[in-house]
């Protein structure tokens, strides 16, 4: 079974895409090894902007929505603060990502705490990522409002 990204919202070329077309895109928007930008982890990505290149948001996009169907998570960042930090996961080792590793795609934006915008935090790196939304304001976010919340789901999801 193969295993599509969504990409939709307010864009004008909404696909699907699967883990070898991501894979394949354009070499200039490709990362081979994402550790050296975000330490602690590994894998190979396609940058935020690439993805941009390839659906075309519409000019008043202004929100990333963030989805996992999986564990119901969902997160809305601004679009502008993340645009150049953006990373999607696609591959560990030349394989698709296993679920174990936060798969089917996991999205992590590099150095998170220099965008100072307090919608974009830990958590805004999502695992399990089967969708990304474009929209027009802040869209479907369900991420912990207080510390006690947000430690408390860390703890659950074994970091």
């Amino acid at each position: 079974m193969t295993t599509l990204l969504a990409i939709d919202g307010a864009v004008d070329n909404p696909l699907e895409v699967s883990w070898q077309q991501l894979r394949d895109l354009d070499p200039g928007c490709q990362v081979a090894d994402i550790s050296s930008l975000v330490p602690g982890r590994e894998g190979a990505a396609v940058t935020l902007a690439g993805l941009l290149e390839l659906v075309q948001a519409q000019s008043d996009a202004d929100y990333l929505g963030l989805h996992a169907s999986r564990d119901d998570f969902h997160a809305s960042i601004p679009l502008a603060v993340v645009v150049d930090r953006g990373l999607l996961v696609h591959s560990i080792h030349g394989q698709p990502l296993a679920v174990d590793a936060g798969g089917p795609f996991r999205f992590y934006i590099k150095d998170f705490a220099a965008c100072q915008v307090a919608e974009v935090d830990e958590c805004a790196n999502v695992k399990f990522l089967d969708r990304i939304e474009f929209t027009i304001g802040k869209g479907h976010d369900n991420r912990p409002e207080d510390e006690e919340s947000h430690q408390a789901l860390h703890r659950e999801a074994g970091g």
